[in-house]
């Protein structure tokens, strides 16, 4: 994974992510819009995101969300045990 590269198409809002300048024999669906390109060995080489703008907002999003929800938790102080 020494050749990462990372490419955006403005135009039509897709990401692109490749590992290795191998040929893509298949891919596999992530998830909607995500769709990873693998090899003839089934070995990883890319990944498409499609409205990867979307895609990245919501991610950062939906993180940013579970961070604050879990520092907003009440702190608990640890009561002291009579002597």
């Amino acid at each position: 994974m020494n050749k990462t590269k990372m490419t955006y198409f403005k135009d039509e809002d897709i990401l692109h992510l490749t590992t290795s300048e191998e040929y893509e024999a298949n891919s596999v669906e992530l998830s909607p819009n995500v769709t990873a390109e693998l090899n003839e060995k089934d070995e990883l080489i890319g990944i498409e995101i499609i409205d990867a703008s979307s895609f990245i907002r919501d991610s950062i999003m939906e993180a940013a969300q579970a961070k604050m929800l879990n520092l907003s938790k009440p702190y608990k102080k640890i009561a002291k045990q009579p002597s």
